[in-house]
């Protein structure tokens, strides 16, 4: 590799991905006698692109045009039926904030069983353990069973462990900053803090204006297929 180039992050090649979709749910005796209803739903069709580290990609479009399902498979979250995809690095989502949890642990204990999950080691944990429970700013219920949490609290827990497990790649949906405004303040800020550590960011929104403020590369799609890829004039075009 040539001197100042940059290096690939994720790397999206002839990705298509299909769901079946059943139209209504069978009586016993059409189950035994008739092939049920189905059919094929096309999220995402034939795409291919590349992100490089460092860069920040703004995913648009309107719904249904597989913006989230993009991101659930760089992710790993779910898998696609044709085409590759790489991405270097840690990832971390967050899409499913709760993944990885347990209701009838204490949020200290799921701080340990989540970041297990999504890559952190015990050490890197143990280190990092108060500054997560600071920032999830959930008080007194850190050694209550997360099933008397709230959903806001199980969300504002999973946020502040995804983003200290130190990413290398931030996949980022829109329903992402959870809680009241101070909490949101601070989840915008660690967003920024990414930023200028050059990490590479993905980003799903329909605010035009929060994707403009935080990326610098944009993707259109509709329909699954790419309508066009690359710097503002995407925006102006969408």
């Amino acid at each position: 590799m040539k001197k100042n180039q940059k290096k690939l992050a994720i790397k999206i090649k002839n990705v298509t991905k299909t769901y079946v979709l059943r139209h209504e749910k069978p009586t016993l005796i059409e189950s035994l006698l008739y092939r049920p209803k189905k059919g094929i739903h096309t999220a995402l069709k034939d795409i291919s692109f590349s992100v490089y580290e460092g860069e920040r990609l703004g995913i648009i479009g309107s719904n249904g045009s597989g913006k989230t399902t993009l991101l659930k498979l760089i992710a790993g979250i779910t898998k696609q039926q044709k085409g590759d995809i790489k991405v270097n690095g840690r990832v971390v989502s967050l899409i499913d904030l709760s993944a990885g949890f347990h209701p009838d642990l204490t949020g200290e204990e799921n701080i340990f069983l989540n970041g297990l999950v999504i890559g952190m080691t015990r050490r890197e944990i143990e280190e990092k353990k108060q500054s997560i429970i600071d920032f999830a700013d959930i008080g007194k219920f850190i050694d209550a069973p997360l099933y008397t949490y709230s959903g806001g609290m199980e969300l504002r827990l999973g946020f502040a462990i995804a983003v200290h497990s130190n990413p290398d790649v931030l996949l980022v949906d829109e329903g992402f900053a959870v809680g009241d405004e101070n909490f949101r303040e601070k989840a915008h800020k660690k967003i920024l803090e990414f930023k200028r550590q050059k990490k590479t960011l993905v980003m799903v929104s329909h605010w035009i204006s929060e994707l403009e403020r935080n990326c610098n590369k944009f993707l259109w799609l509709e329909r699954g297929e790419i309508v066009k890829f690359g710097g503002k004039e995407v925006l102006k075009k969408y």
